[in-house]
């Protein structure tokens, strides 16, 4: 099996009982080893009472990347700790894109970036997002 074999099997599996990122109208654009691009537009919903879109959601969906990407190599793998800063506001009915890519994946620990961005290309947030490997697979594979 090839890495991207691997990477798109692990988020498969993960899709298909990710009602939390489903529920919220997100959508799994891309997978590969370390990498995965989520999005989602930004509907009613979605506004605070500023009528942009909720931090917590753009969390959310960079959250959500950063868990496809650690994911990817078929070992379950949780958020450790992540962070956030908010550069500019989602506005209503635009399409919100977090990209998340593997900086550093040592042993059991990684670190994932994620840039949050908004229709026209401009960044929304920044994410990163620390990873801790445990014990199990997203889907059933043989080990060498």
């Amino acid at each position: 099996m090839t890495p991207q074999q691997r990477a798109e099997r692990s988020a498969a599996a993960m899709w298909a009982t990710d009602s939390a990122s489903q529920w919220l109208g997100m959508s799994l654009d891309a997978v590969g080893p370390g990498t995965a691009t989520m999005s989602f537009t930004v509907q009613d919903h979605h506004l605070n009472g500023h009528r942009i879109c909720h931090g917590g959601y753009i969390f959310t969906l960079a959250d959500s990347a950063f868990a496809f990407a650690c994911n990817s190599y078929n070992q379950v793998t949780v958020a450790q700790e992540n962070s956030i800063t908010y550069l500019t506001p989602g506005q209503p009915g635009e399409r919100l894109t977090a990209t998340a890519v593997e900086s550093a994946r040592t042993g059991r620990s990684g670190v994932y970036d994620i840039t949050v961005t908004g229709a026209d290309g401009r960044k929304v947030a920044l994410f990163r997002g620390l990873s801790r490997t445990i014990k199990g697979q997203n889907f059933q594979e043989e080990t060498p």
